[in-house]
């Protein structure tokens, strides 16, 4: 017998694309990023008006980790490439453009080491927090 009639049955071992996809939902991305950016000195809290409102809402009638872990970011995942978008609020005092960057590179690199692209991190900051002990501002 030849070699091609001996393995017509035979079958490769499959590489792990063959075998099934893998994926990740934008909502891990964006609790793996809210994570981050929350961990950045000069970030008082992260998200826009109206979800801090209900965030407040929900503490009051003890829901209080309701929609915490993704308040203030969104994620575009395509494959491995990651587009972010982080709302957030800013302690007084603080250098917007220092902490913007601060947020970028740390959402980046906290969304990288899952083994995905971060293509963009785009920070938008919706408020500054006055009533903070020791602020300057207002003083």
């Amino acid at each position: 017998m030849t070699d091609a009639v001996e393995n017509a049955g035979a079958v490769s071992p499959a590489t792990g694309a063959a075998r099934g996809a893998t994926s990740v939902s934008d909502e891990v991305v964006e609790k793996i990023a809210g994570a981050a950016a929350r961990a950045v000195p000069g970030v008082a809290d992260l998200g826009g008006d109206v979800s801090r409102f209900f965030n407040s809402v929900f503490d009051k009638v003890g829901l209080d980790q309701v929609g915490d872990a993704r308040r203030g970011v969104s994620a575009d995942v395509k494959g491995t490439s990651v587009v972010i978008n982080v709302v957030l609020v800013i302690d007084a005092g603080h250098v917007v453009a220092d902490v913007t960057e601060a947020v970028r590179a740390a959402v980046i690199e906290a969304v990288e080491k899952y083994g995905l692209t971060v293509t963009q991190v785009n920070v938008t900051v919706d408020d500054i927090e006055l009533n903070q002990p020791g602020s300057a501002v207002g003083a």
